[in-house]
């Protein structure tokens, strides 16, 4: 059996078309690896041929023949030999297969975060960060056996039986039927087995992603449960999903030794009846052969019985990496909303943007629901041309930020909304990342350096355009008095830095971006008049040429801008 139909029959038995066709392309991602972990294990097995035969010589000579233990040497080295290549094939084999598995691995999560930058923030909101940190790490490594050790033993149980049952045919046909008659019944029942097993393996997959979203959201929120007296009926909750994906664990592991038992029970019965009928013909009692009976055939059958069953048992060892992995991609699909594509293509980068050619944003009948608010509304037709200057002004709580972060593309919509003559949901996330830059009140701040925090907006600034940005920010004093200077680390959410601070980086961020449309919510609002007054200056500079929506409280800020927009109590914004 070939690689590619060994993957083929195993992707497409009751597997969607395109999933089969994903993992068929998985399996051409590490197509040499996988050659070499599928072939190595088949050129092991044959070499057991010659292996069980010089064995059987060797005690034929000594036993029966009656010869010195000098003339079975070479019969005997051969057999040490071949025991030592085999050991060495099996062993490139192995790593043969993880080194395959890890490059499927990387593809598949390379993909899935490509997946999840182009899909946007809208939706990642609408699924659960557990969920996705499941998928990303722990159902992705689910496919770790599948190409590993799965797809290797499932190509040697269908050449090796048969190849052994064709060999041993020369040597006694008896004991090539009793072989060929038990084998085949062992796939029928694991197929039996395996539906079973498969879904099993899909409940279990489902409950732990519960879990996994269910924990993750109650330990962010874990200081907003205990204000409201609500930590011991969520911690219950979370027991409770516990309880369901250890009983889901024991439904899987139960199939799985039973899947074990068959095979034994078949393995077991071919070779004791083997073992029967050889010692039967030895006393005389069965006489169905038309030649005499040599121990040296007698042993080699013997010794390859088990060889016969071997393949098949290390399927099933590995049998439920198949239901796991096809689980998996199930649930990988499921959430992802298909599966991703697997390309060699480079992450893409923030390319420089340009300046859209015609009007910045179009907006009629604009509606944004806000969960428990009701809405915020723009009734009228408005456009926000390139090089507009907009004040957006209101009460705190009035939806200035609901609306900045909707122009951004961060939340949904009713109505018309059009940027650059296209419509705003239909953009490409990555696109309007490069064309649009949003600065909200309190700005997300990646664990690592301030110098890693600064680069995502460029990330091939050098120094001197840090430096420039920072000083822009007034950011300098404070890299000067750290230790570490830009090499400062940061952590989880920014923790380390003040509200400020967090703002001047922020800031430093956008004086590297290249973005034609700037989005920013409150940017002084941390600041003291005279840092106002210097960053003010320092903003109006770079925006010049560029559309500016900011908004903001202080009159100093709004008195920079041409245009005024304000959303009154009821939610209205007014142009």
């Amino acid at each position: 059996m070939t690689l590619a139909a060994s993957g083929e029959a195993v992707a497409d038995a009751r597997l969607p078309p395109k999933q089969a066709a994903w993992m068929r392309t998985l399996a051409d991602r590490a197509r040499r690896p996988l050659a070499f972990a599928v072939a190595l294990p088949l050129l092991s097995g044959l070499l057991l041929l010659p292996q069980a035969w010089a064995l059987a010589r060797a005690l034929q000579m000594i036993v029966v023949d009656r010869l010195p233990l000098s003339a079975a040497l070479p019969s005997i080295g051969l057999a040490g030999t071949l025991l030592l290549v085999r050991a060495a094939l099996v062993w490139v084999a192995e790593h043969a297969g993880q080194h395959a598995a890890e490059s499927v691995k990387r593809s598949v999560r390379i993909a899935l975060f490509r997946r999840l930058l182009s899909a946007g923030v809208l939706w990642s909101r609408a699924r659960a960060s557990g969920e996705l940190a499941d998928a990303l790490s722990a159902r992705v490594e689910t496919l770790d056996g599948y190409f590993a050790r799965y797809l290797p033993a499932m190509a040697s149980a269908a050449v090796l039986p048969p190849v052994f049952c064709i060999v041993l045919l020369g040597f006694d046909w008896i004991a090539a039927l009793v072989l060929a008659l038990t084998v085949p019944a062992i796939p029928l029942f694991m197929a039996l087995i395996g539906w079973g097993a498969e879904a099993a393996g899909r409940r279990h997959a489902t409950a732990l992603a519960r879990l996994s979203g269910l924990f993750a959201d109650r330990v962010r929120g874990l200081t907003t449960l205990k204000l409201h007296g609500r930590s011991q009926a969520e911690a219950e909750r979370v027991a409770r999903a516990s309880d369901e994906v250890r009983e889901r664990t024991m439904s899987v592991l139960k199939i799985a030794f039973l899947s074990s038992a068959v095979l034994e029970f078949f393995a077991a019965l071919g070779v004791a009846g083997l073992a029967v009928y050889f010692g039967l013909t030895f006393l005389g009692m069965l006489e169905l052969r038309a030649s005499v009976l040599t121990l040296e055939a007698a042993l080699f059958c013997l010794l390859m019985a088990p060889e016969v069953y071997l393949p098949m048992r290390q399927l099933a060892a590995h049998y439920h990496d198949r239901a796991n992995a096809r689980a998996a991609v199930a649930e990988i699909a499921g959430l992802f909303d298909g599966l991703p594509e697997i390309t060699d293509a480079p992450v893409e980068e923030a390319a420089p943007a340009s300046a859209p050619a015609s009007t910045a944003f179009s907006v009629g009948a604009l509606r944004m629901p806000v969960p428990g608010r009701g809405a915020i509304g723009l009734p009228t037709h408005a456009d926000i041309a390139p090089g507009d200057w907009i004040a957006l002004t209101g009460a705190s709580g009035s939806g200035k930020s609901t609306l900045l972060e909707t122009l951004a593309g961060l939340r949904a919509y009713e109505g018309e909304l059009r940027f650059d003559g296209r419509p705003l949901r239909e953009w490409p996330a990555a696109a309007l990342r490069r064309h649009i830059l949003l600065i909200p009140q309190r700005p997300w701040l990646a664990p690592g350096s301030i110098a890693d925090n600064l680069r995502l907006a460029r990330a091939g600034a050098d120094d001197a355009a840090l430096a420039r940005a920072i000083a822009a920010a007034g950011l300098a004093p404070m890299i000067a008095g750290l230790p570490r200077g830009l090499d400062t680390p940061l952590a989880q959410r920014g923790q380390g830095v003040s509200g400020g601070q967090a703002q001047r980086i922020a800031l430093a961020r956008m004086f590297l971006s290249d973005a034609p449309v700037l989005l920013l919510d409150e940017p002084t609002a941390h600041l003291d008049d005279a840092s106002r007054d210097r960053v003010l200056a320092e903003i109006t500079a770079f925006a010049r040429g560029r559309t500016l929506v900011v908004a903001t409280h202080d009159p100093v800020v709004a008195a920079i801008a041409g245009r005024r927009w304000t959303i009154d109590a009821g939610g209205q914004v007014h142009p």
